[in-house]
């Protein structure tokens, strides 16, 4: 058994307090947590972490990773992305289905399932393709994937978009006899072709093929009417126009079924990088202006975003370190996020811990049906946590993932993350993830589709 006691930790920017974790649960919280663990058993030692300073947040979970294994194992793995995720404060990741072979049948999602286990630093939550080898062009098993071990709920041919209306219309159909949801990658092909970064005055003066707001915007319009003909639940992938932010604050508005995420560095950096024609800076969809930046930003406090999600994309340095052109798309990000959402919502004033918790934690849960993932900070719940020095400013560095493409270097970002605890566990402390795993044999039941209302 192990037992650890938190002291003078502040759970979501409130007075400090004391918070007793015995095995993988929350045991006490205040004077009672202190008086269990002076009164514990003097054959079993009890750890005392100072928390001085420190924010206690709900573990945070990313909707929206791609860890490329199997496949593309010199890109990132389950076992180096949940590092990285643990270095950011991540308890439960969402893995992407664009692996190879694609993650389209339950044999695969079951595959990546378990080496999330194995790897033990945080729950690997495997995404379901929505079509057959991300083709677009015949439904792939989701009924199968969604009965697998791995339960899954979340499908999506993130990467590319199901651009065809009736397989989209299809697909939200079949998906609501299990309550799972589609995630699209709002991108209309013919609008896209040969695009290289946003379409403005940024790409008329450097040359390159633009991509228009509306190719997004245009998608997002269509599969929302969809998701209201038909009754079912659509997630919006990357917003990244203000245009965007427009429709789903309009179909939230109008009743519909829909949630929406951002991705840090549409919250965070503009198309004017792409001057430097430095390939670490071209992502899908594409940086915006300093106009959309904003937009993303007031909907993410005002809730009409409901999520940040990384879209955490590694690439071998050779996929990057070469002209604009022939560079692949796709940005680091699970080492950033949680400093990303410190400075729009906390550092800025305009928001609270509660929202941090929110977008980061609760409603990606919610969003996924996780039932251990998102849970509250109390007496019993489950203790995934994420602790945050937010006086503490750092370099923007990333340290576990395989991979090297992160924008976000020469930034200094506040809100650190300096402990994550994943099932009662020290995945990261101090700066540094643990050598080895939690190497926990998780409950077939870990990914559990909880029935939760939206």
């Amino acid at each position: 058994m192990s037992k650890f006691l938190l002291k003078n930790v502040s759970l979501l920017g409130e007075a400090p307090t004391d918070v007793l974790i015995q095995d993988d649960l929350i045991a006490a919280i205040g004077a009672d947590a202190a008086g269990k663990a002076a009164n514990h058993d003097s054959a079993e030692s009890v750890e005392i972490i100072d928390c001085a300073g420190l924010i206690a947040v709900p573990g945070l979970v990313d909707l929206h990773t791609h860890l490329r294994e199997p496949g593309f194992e010199a890109s990132e793995t389950v076992l180096s992305g949940t590092r990285s995720a643990a270095a950011g404060g991540f308890t439960a990741v969402h893995a992407m289905a664009n692996t190879s072979p694609v993650a389209d049948t339950a044999g695969v999602v079951e595959q990546v399932w378990s080496l999330g286990l194995v790897a033990g630093f945080a729950d690997v939550v495997p995404v379901g393709a929505v079509t057959v080898g991300l083709e677009g062009k015949q439904l792939a098993e989701l009924a199968a994937m969604a009965d697998s071990r791995a339960q899954v709920r979340v499908f999506s041919d993130d990467g590319k978009c199901v651009s065809d209306p009736l397989l989209m219309r299809r697909a939200l159909e079949y998906v609501k006899a299990f309550d799972g949801v589609i995630a699209q990658h709002s991108q209309e092909p013919r609008l896209t072709e040969g695009a290289q970064m946003n379409e403005g005055i940024v790409s008329a003066e450097l040359g390159l093929v633009g991509w228009p707001a509306v190719a997004e915007e245009s998608i997002i319009a269509r599969d929302v009417l969809l998701a209201e003909h038909v009754g079912s639940r659509l997630h919006v992938c990357h917003l990244s126009t203000a245009g965007s932010v427009e429709i789903v604050r309009w179909a939230k508005a109008r009743g519909i079924n829909v949630t929406a995420e951002v991705t840090p560095h549409h919250l965070l950096l503009t198309d004017e990088l792409a001057r430097s024609y430095d390939a670490v800076y071209k992502v899908n969809p594409p940086l915006r202006t300093q106009a959309d930046v904003l937009a993303l930003r007031e909907a993410l406090i005002d809730g009409t975003i409901d999520i940040i999600a990384t879209d955490h994309a590694p690439h071998p340095d050779e996929s990057k370190d070469c002209e604009w052109n022939a560079a692949a798309f796709g940005m680091l990000g699970l080492e950033i996020a949680a400093s990303v959402a410190h400075d729009v919502l906390i550092a800025s004033g305009k928001s609270t811990w509660q929202r941090f918790a929110e977008v980061l934690s609760h409603n990606p849960s919610k969003i996924g049906r996780l039932a251990q993932q998102g849970q509250a900070i109390a007496v019993g719940s489950i203790a995934n946590l994420a602790l945050i020095d937010p006086s503490q400013t750092r370099d923007a560095v990333s340290t576990e993932s395989r991979s090297h493409n992160n924008p976000y270097l020469g930034l200094k970002v506040g809100g650190e993350v300096v402990h994550t605890i994943y099932r009662g566990y020290f995945t990261k402390r101090d700066g540094k993830v643990a050598a080895g795993g939690r190497n926990h044999a998780a409950p077939t039941d870990v990914n559990s589709a909880a029935k939760v209302s939206n």
